[in-house]
């Protein structure tokens, strides 16, 4: 399946640009070990070439196949073991969630099959710099430092004003690295940074939430959650009577197995947990949006990928949208992108059910329209024919209580997965795409005279306009993207005033999976909110020369502060632009390597997901995104003016 091939191909890059400094492989060895006293003496780099020869190829058949390969409902598919670190498969196998499970294996197998998992030696994951602690007078947190009301829920603007940021568009020209910190053994850094309380709150690939001093970059408390955090972070608190607060300051997140937290945000002690779809395949990239006691929560899945295997059944999920009560994780609602549940509608040739309708997952953050009483998403593609009007569409559910109230569909007949990529296509759908999926979050804009319109910006390099007020009827259509499966507005545009930022990826020609036509145009373009005239372009220069799995648009969300739009390129380059002309105001290169606040040696990668956070004169963002034809990397990155 594509997760496997993409797995091979990360460790083949990983080979030649490890994350942190590791010591070199060890001279002699066999490729492929037969025994796990035989990879004990090599470096995992030397078995990538072949990851079913590790030991634990066999546990994992032996005893895991039966149940994580889409068979249980509530057990996480293969694909999601695969991005947990090997400590943390260990500890569920030995203490965790899956002892009784894993009863029966031994020491040596429970090594095993969490290194095979994991790619990497669990010897070379224990050689791990530990993560530098607080000291009493760095362990404070500034009640004073309120959580912002910009960013990536209420409105999804993801505009900062200029009086938080702290930053003048003549000051981000002298920006500097002020420090850095390394996630621990992680391939990838795709959770947005929050910052409230004097801390920076962040996940990282092994599902550590990290409480970290804004000033020095120690950690005030760390907290394990069940997988990786690649959803931004987002503080919360309750109603003050009187001026006390009933509750602490809280934290909320989701993991990629589905599973969303509240954590108390001053000593990171759990509040509450619950799962929020019980498909094998769900999982949450969309951070979770928080507004009046009430957490919002995007429901995705990989499912798609799952497709891939001939003898799959594609497939059963269905996009959501989860109301839980903030201080006790209760469920109030929730709706399903597609009202019907997936039924059996035909039968392959190699005897696999097909079930439909299925897809339409919510990759991102949902919107509250408080005044209309409404919550916006976008959708992805269906995953099996045939395609209905609920992928690629603007939905907008009731507030009260989740109902359905209208769509607007911006591209008909998208159903795809990844059985298309496959030589049999066996469970690809005859529309065969075009996955172009609504992957960034949905804006509502003021515009002249009191009017409002919603601004969407799709993986097919289409920035849209709609009205709100007549069930979302397209006002606007501009096209600044070639487009692409990644392509196009990728994970987040923003908005200053009426002045729209599009960031656009479009990969290199025939790198992310499927025939394009047309040149790409990644970079940033500023639109016209009014009418869809763009404004200005600033195209990327492609300096990628030779480098592996290196393009020079930009996949992560960006940021507008002020006058200053913050963006992180796939080539690994971090930039602030001049929101008013497109000019480059700063320029850093996230591939170098940094001394970390640990002592440690780490570097950056492609910018993917999640974007940068800005308050008080600080700039954060992390970089890394090994995965999908990506570069690795493992670094948070905080810069200042002064």
């Amino acid at each position: 399946m594509l997760a496997k091939i993409m797995l091979r191909l990360l460790a083949v890059l990983l080979a030649s640009a490890a994350v942190a400094d590791t010591p070199p492989p060890p001279a002699g060895g066999e490729a492929r070990a037969s025994s796990l006293k035989d990879v004990s003496q090599l470096d995992s780099r030397q078995l990538t070439s072949d990851p079913e020869g590790w030991p634990g190829a066999a546990v994992y058949k032996n005893a895991c196949a039966a149940c994580h390969e889409g068979q249980v409902p509530k057990a996480p598919h293969k694909m999601f073991l695969q991005m947990l670190s090997g400590g943390t498969i260990h500890d569920s196998l030995t203490g965790g969630l899956m002892k009784m499970q894993a009863a029966a294996l031994s020491e040596q197998d429970r090594v095993a099959v969490s290194e095979y998992l994991s790619g990497k030696l669990l010897s070379e994951q224990a050689r791990l710099t530990p993560v530098r602690m607080c000291a009493a007078d760095t362990s404070r947190f500034d009640a004073a430092q309120r959580p912002q009301g910009s960013g990536w829920g209420y409105h999804n603007a993801r505009f900062v004003p200029a009086s938080e940021a702290g930053i003048s568009a003549d000051q981000a020209r002298k920006l500097k690295l002020k420090w850095a910190f390394e996630f621990p053994g992680g391939l990838r850094a795709r959770s947005q940074p929050a910052l409230a309380y004097g801390a920076i709150f962040v996940g990282s690939h092994d599902g550590t939430v990290y409480a970290l001093d804004q000033q020095t970059g120690c950690a005030r408390w760390t907290f394990k959650a069940g997988a990786e955090v690649r959803t931004g972070i987002v503080p919360y608190e309750a109603p003050s009577a009187a001026n006390v607060r009933t509750q602490p300051p809280r934290l909320v997140f989701g993991d990629v197995i589905g599973r969303v937290y509240s954590i108390d945000a001053t000593n990171g002690k759990l509040a509450w947990s619950a799962k929020v779809d019980e498909h094998a395949n769900a999982t949450i990239t969309g951070t979770p949006t928080f507004h009046a006691g009430v957490v919002y929560v995007p429901v995705s899945s990989l499912e798609v990928t799952s497709a891939a295997d001939p003898k799959y059944e594609c497939c059963k999920f269905r996009g959501a949208i989860v109301a839980l009560d903030a201080w006790s994780g209760r469920e109030l609602w929730k709706s399903y992108t597609i009202d019907q549940a997936p039924q059996v509608v035909s039968t392959q040739a190699n005897g696999t059910r097909v079930f439909s309708p299925s897809g339409a997952p919510i990759w991102n953050s949902p919107m509250v329209d408080a005044k209309r009483g409404l919550l916006y998403a976008g959708t992805g593609e269906n995953y099996s024919a045939p395609a209905n009007d609920r992928s690629d569409a603007l939905l907008a559910f009731r507030l009260r209580d989740g109902k359905l109230l209208w769509h607007t569909q911006t591209v008909a007949n998208d159903a795809w997965n990844v059985g298309c990529m496959m030589e049999s296509k066996i469970n690809c759908p005859p529309e065969n795409g075009p996955d172009l999926d609504f992957g960034a979050g949905i804006v509502l804009v003021s515009l002249k005279g009191g009017r409002e319109i919603l601004v969407a910006g799709q993986k097919n390099g289409v920035v849209y306009g709609f009205d709100p007020n007549q069930r979302g009827r397209i006002l606007w259509q501009t096209r600044v993207g070639r487009g692409g499966i990644q392509g196009g507005v990728h994970f987040g545009l923003a908005v200053a005033g009426t002045r729209i930022y599009a960031p656009i990826s479009d990969m290199t020609d025939g790198r992310d999976g499927r025939p394009v036509t047309g040149p790409p145009q990644p970079g940033l373009y500023a639109i016209d909110a009014n009418n869809g005239k763009l404004l200005w372009s600033a195209k990327a220069e492609n300096r990628c020369g030779d480098k592996p799995a290196c393009d020079p648009g930009i996949s992560a969300a960006v940021t507008a502060a002020g006058d200053v739009v913050y963006a992180g390129h796939m080539d690994g380059k971090f930039r602030a632009y001049d929101g008013r002309s497109g000019a480059v105001l700063f320029e850093y290169d996230s591939l170098q390597p940094v001394t970390t606040v640990s002592g440690a040696t780490a570097h950056g990668g492609s910018f993917g997901g999640g974007g940068t956070a800005v308050r008080d004169g600080l700039v954060v963002v992390n970089s890394g995104y090994g995965m999908y034809f990506h570069m690795p990397g493992n670094v948070l990155l905080v810069f200042s003016a002064r």
